[in-house]
């Protein structure tokens, strides 16, 4: 029997072979769904047969019909090892087919299709400055609070050294979102600025591993593109590119009551990326790093809940955007720029003024069933009805938050201004001067 992780849904893609099609495609999928489906009935077939031959043996073992039972016996191998092999090619055709997407999901090949929700924030101005705002890296080395130059020499490009007031400033930003995610009141007030009736169940703080299984990473659906990920051959073992990694298959091949849901949590991690596909992308600065921290937000509910969900999450992220004071717009991302396993992909982008453009800080994936259907990870119903439990993971915060507060926050004298939330964490301190180490 094929391992329930695999599986979307054959029954699905066999009567609905027409919209997996057209997902496919729209996904930039290579799925050949013709052959998947061949494969399907070859493994059925040999499955039949083996169920038949089975029937056999024991009828050959009841009449004690030794002969016979030698002869069904090597027919009985021969049968099993080509099962083995159409089930391996059946198992690799599977996992190949993406989620379906939502009816709201834009359709188009890449992000120039993604479209714009809302917008919020006032650009801030810079009119005392001479000449334009600066980036954040040109910031972070007259402020030598960030060093790429040394981690280069180091560990290589894309990694760099956050000192001083920098690195107290990101600690305070996680402080702060954590205490937002912890406190019931402030979620039931984000919920209801959101207009959401919602279940506003705190988060539950996690410090995950930062290796995952080959295996693990696979039912997560998140083992591809390969070459974006850290492998350590000699333990078998890959290094996460986001807490969800290890957040998501807390609950896998578990049943959980209906009455637990929703379940969510908040996980803090250093994440690596091999960033494979960015070849001299973002070389300056902290923007696209090997190695980061980030804060993810990972949650479990009911299916009919779901949209709700990954609606309340992004309302987190707007508060913590707005708190602090960052212009920034939501955009709903098109089927060309979303992940295989994802329903429904949402990003916020934050005005970077020193780049003079809107960059990605947070984004936001529901994943429907799909991950939960190969997690194994179910919810059983008060009737006691079984089905896969829908997920949900956002970023919280990310390296890129501390970039959108350096250029935004930026002043002439050439410091970085506080902002008023994160003041409490840092003892009151007003700015970010010079680090004093040198």
């Amino acid at each position: 029997m094929i391992p329930f992780y695999v599986m979307l849904d054959i029954k699905f893609i066999k009567e609905n072979k027409d919209i997996v099609a057209t997902v496919a495609k729209n996904k930039n999928s290579k799925i050949d769904l013709d052959e998947l489906l061949k494969v399907f009935e070859e493994r059925l077939s040999l499955r039949q047969a083996l169920d038949e031959l089975n029937q056999k043996r024991n009828i050959a073992a009841k009449e004690r019909n030794i002969e016979e039972g030698q002869r069904l016996k090597a027919e009985d191998e021969d049968l099993k090892n080509k099962f083995n092999e159409i089930d391996k090619k059946y198992i690799s055709l599977m996992i190949q087919v993406p989620n379906i997407y939502s009816l709201d999901t834009p359709i188009g090949p890449d992000e120039s299709q993604n479209k714009v929700l809302r917008e919020w924030g006032v650009k801030p101005q810079f009119t005392d400055f001479e000449g334009k705002p600066k980036e954040h890296y040109e910031i972070g080395a007259d402020l030598d609070i960030i060093d790429t130059d040394t981690a280069t020499e180091v560990a290589g490009p894309r990694f760099g050294y956050l000192k001083g007031d920098l690195v107290l400033l990101h600690f305070a930003l996680v402080n702060y979102v954590f205490s937002i995610l912890t406190d019931r009141n402030i979620l039931d007030e984000i919920a209801k600025g959101a207009n959401l009736t919602i279940n506003t169940k705190p988060f539950v703080p996690v410090l995950p591993p930062v290796f995952i299984k080959p295996a693990v990473m696979n039912r997560m659906a998140r083992l591809e593109p390969r070459d974006d990920r850290y492998f350590i051959q000699s333990d078998d073992l890959y290094l996460i590119g986001s807490a969800e990694h290890t957040l998501g298959p807390m609950h896998m091949d578990e049943v959980i009551d209906e009455k637990d849901l929703p379940i969510r949590y908040a996980g803090y991690s250093t994440s690596f990326r091999r960033e494979a596909g960015s070849y001299g992308k973002d070389m300056k600065g902290i923007i696209r790093l090997h190695q980061f921290e980030k804060l993810e937000m990972e949650t479990f509910c009911l299916p009919e809940t779901s949209l709700q969900e990954q609606d309340f999450l992004v309302a987190i992220q707007e508060y913590i955007t707005k708190s602090l004071n960052l212009p920034y717009r939501v955009v709903i991302c098109c089927t060309g720029d979303m992940g295989d396993p994802d329903y429904r992909h949402i990003d916020v982008e934050t005005w970077m003024p020193g780049q003079d453009k809107y960059r990605e800080t947070h984004s936001a994936d529901n994943m429907s069933g799909f991950q939960a259907r190969r997690l194994n990870t179910r919810v059983k119903r008060i009737d006691g009805k079984m089905e896969p439990v829908h997920m949900n993971d956002a970023t919280a915060i990310a390296g890129r938050t501390l970039v959108a507060i350096m250029e935004n926050y930026q002043t002439k004298e050439g410091n970085i201004k506080i902002p008023e939330v994160l003041k409490k964490y840092l003892g009151g301190k007003e700015f970010i001067e010079k680090n004093s180490t040198k």
